[in-house]
């Protein structure tokens, strides 16, 4: 038998991801706002081979990424509380030492080849998407993010980054302060163990 992939193996556990996010009112679900992709969105040259929703691992390396593991879960939904199915999420970050994969990121700091820095999922049927990755750490300028983008198909929705919740650094960093209150508590991450792992849940409304 053919073992399971580790998209696979991530998979069999977003129905149970699926119940707390379904815990949130449709109602109460706001677009989520959009942010700029900044300088470092690597594209498909410059990306691992080993491109899926498990970032902590990358295929070859004995090493598993540095940092602490997260996993980050939700759902793409319509403004109508609706989830969104085969939508393609992206997500892409710096490593542990803050370096980013791109050539662009010129600081003379050694990039943990061990981490993926760039990865996707599709939304299953009940609109679920799923990582496995590093909490985000500091990069010279800015608080904590993720970048996160997302597909239907070829076409850009939205693009946008997730924040620590209460992270000291939020109330320093320019693209944080923009964010209203309501938008800004849309695009935080709020850690919780799940199985002895800090897991969040963003839900993306496009």
């Amino acid at each position: 038998m053919k073992p399971y992939s580790r998209r696979q193996l991530l998979k069999r556990g977003v129905t149970l991801a699926g119940l707390s996010a379904l815990a949130l009112p449709a109602s109460a679900a706001i677009l989520t706002p959009r942010a700029t992709e900044g300088p470092y969105y690597p594209r498909e040259s410059m990306r691992f081979d080993d491109v899926d929703n498990d970032l902590v691992k990358v295929e070859g390396q004995l090493k598993e990424a540095g940092g602490d593991i997260i996993y980050l879960k939700g759902k793409v939904l319509s403004t109508r509380g609706e989830p969104l199915v085969g939508y393609r999420v992206e997500i892409w970050q710096c490593d542990v030492n803050g370096k980013y994969m791109h050539p662009r990121d010129g600081r003379r700091v050694v990039y943990d080849n061990g981490f993926q820095g760039f990865g996707y999922d599709l939304t299953d049927a009940e609109g679920n998407y799923q990582f496995r990755t590093i909490k985000p750490t500091i990069y010279p300028g800015r608080t904590p993010h993720i970048h996160v983008k997302v597909f239907k198909g070829n076409r850009e929705l939205l693009t946008t980054q997730f924040y620590i919740a209460g992270h000291p650094n939020n109330s320093r960093d320019g693209i944080f302060r923009r964010l209203s209150s309501d938008q800004a508590e849309a695009v935080s991450m709020v850690f919780n163990q799940e199985g002895g792992q800090a897991t969040t849940y963003v839900n993306l409304v496009v």
